[in-house]
């Protein structure tokens, strides 16, 4: 199969019936876009609540939303799911015969507990295939839905947090025949035939597995901005698309701010050597970001991600460079504690840990006393409020000057530098800032090492 191309189109990109005819469009512009994996539809319009997100709130007899403190009662989620899906269906012209009523009944499943939550938070993905399959069939398009439950897209019984199973892999092989097959994405079905969902943002999993298991001479990754930018273009007006881009680059770009798709999406293609193109569906004509296995680096940095919300718990301890186990106490210390963890810089004498400081909020008075008792550090410090920039690509192995301008630009600007870093594969460096500078310390080290 390898001249099949897989599409998946994001929540934005199947908001509405507008958006599901530019799909239908771009669907027809490339007969080797055989299969088609779509989310459930987006925010029409920002002052929304997601369709998935009403669905947990039904799973969670309104819990999902009182945690965030919103005042949306069950059956409301009820009717704004079913009043969008008969909105899509009466824009798009089609009956839609029993679609409706279907979700209905299934919006009052009387599962429990997790099984429960997987099924019912899998319902706008799944009537979102079923409702575009019938427009594209009614557009006069060879089209078919392919619903994980009829073609055996099995996953583990881990409800909330499946992964795909061997044989799901040799069951893929029925897709993309002859007809564009339409699959929802986010979930898959037990052994048993229950329904069990992959991980906020599952889509993304879905299409890059199923094209894994085609061997897809491409994975097309639709949403609504046009690749990857260079740097934050909300800050950075001038930052364009980066064209080309590794596997190994993307993900040490997303893993510092740079969200664009799941980050375990990549490794079914990466681990076949499958190109992803990140495109947009509202602007097709646009080249949007290729990401390669390999390529060629034409340039030193490519981007500069930025992560917020960051703290670093530092240490000081005589010889702790040399205490065996230290590290790993430390970093145990930190998982019991449900913290994650970033980078770890040590010395001879001490060693920083850099972790989400949301993490810590209401735990780092308890997690302070045990490390303490535990490690028996000579001193402790927390701080707060950090932002970490890093810049990233191909070019900075083995060439030093990047990071000499970057400081340099930097010191200029009178910009404190809380903490500086470069990863062992030499193709990233990591620069702790205050997050009250973040914003002028963004654009100065775009200017520096891109613009």
């Amino acid at each position: 199969m390898a001249d099949i191309i897989v599409s998946k189109f994001g929540g934005s990109s199947v908001a509405n019936a507008g958006q599901i005819q530019k799909v239908r469009r771009i669907v027809e512009e490339d007969s080797r876009r055989r299969i088609v994996v779509v989310s459930a539809p987006g925010r029409s319009k920002s002052s929304e609540q997601k369709i998935t997100d009403h669905l947990f709130n039904i799973a969670t007899d309104g819990m999902h939303f009182r945690d965030q403190r919103l005042s949306i009662p069950v059956a409301d989620s009820k009717l704004a799911v079913i009043e969008r899906f008969t909105e899509i269906l009466q824009q798009l012209d089609i009956s839609g015969e029993g679609i409706i009523e279907a979700l209905k009944q299934d919006l009052d499943c009387k599962l429990r507990g997790d099984r429960r939550v997987a099924f019912l938070a899998s319902r706008g993905e799944h009537y979102n295939a079923r409702i575009i399959a019938e427009y594209f069939q009614a557009s006069g398009m060879e089209a078919e839905v392919g619903l994980p439950e009829d073609f055996g897209l099995l996953v583990s019984e881990q409800f909330l947090n499946a992964s795909l199973l061997q044989e799901a892999y040799g069951n893929m092989q029925q897709l993309g025949g002859e007809k564009i097959t339409v699959v929802p994405g986010f979930y898959g079905v037990t052994k048993s035939g229950e329904v069990a969902v992959f991980s906020r943002g599952g889509s993304d999993l879905t299409g890059g597995e199923i094209a894994r298991g085609v061997h897809a001479a491409s994975y097309e990754n639709w949403t609504d901005v046009s690749g990857v930018f260079e740097a934050d273009p909300r800050l950075v007006p001038e930052a364009r698309a980066i064209p080309r881009l590794t596997f190994k680059e993307i993900r040490l770009l997303s893993s510092k701010g740079f969200n664009v798709f799941h980050l375990n999406a990549m490794l079914p293609c990466k681990e076949r050597k499958i190109p992803i193109h990140i495109r947009n569906t509202n602007a097709p004509e646009e080249g949007g970001t290729v990401i390669l296995f390999e390529r060629v680096p034409e340039e030193g940095v490519v981007g500069v991600a930025r992560l917020d919300s960051v703290a670093y718990i530092y240490l000081e301890k005589d010889m702790l460079g040399e205490e065996i186990g230290f590290t790993a106490d430390l970093l145990g210390i930190l998982r019991e504690f449900g913290i994650q963890t970033y980078h770890f810089p040590t010395d001879k004498d001490d060693i920083a840990v850099l972790v989400n400081q949301d993490d810590l909020t209401g735990a780092i008075n308890d997690l302070r006393r045990r490390i303490e008792q535990q490690l028996k550090p000579d001193f402790m410090d927390v701080v707060y409020n950090l932002s970490i920039l890093t810049a990233v690509g191909l070019g900075l192995q083995g060439n030093s000057y990047p990071i000499v301008d970057a400081l340099s630009a930097l010191g200029k600007a009178h910009i404190p530098i809380e903490m500086i870093d470069q990863s062992p594969s030499q193709i990233c460096f990591h620069i702790g800032v205050q997050q009250t500078v973040a914003d002028d310390a963004l654009k100065i080290l775009y200017r520096a090492l891109i613009g």
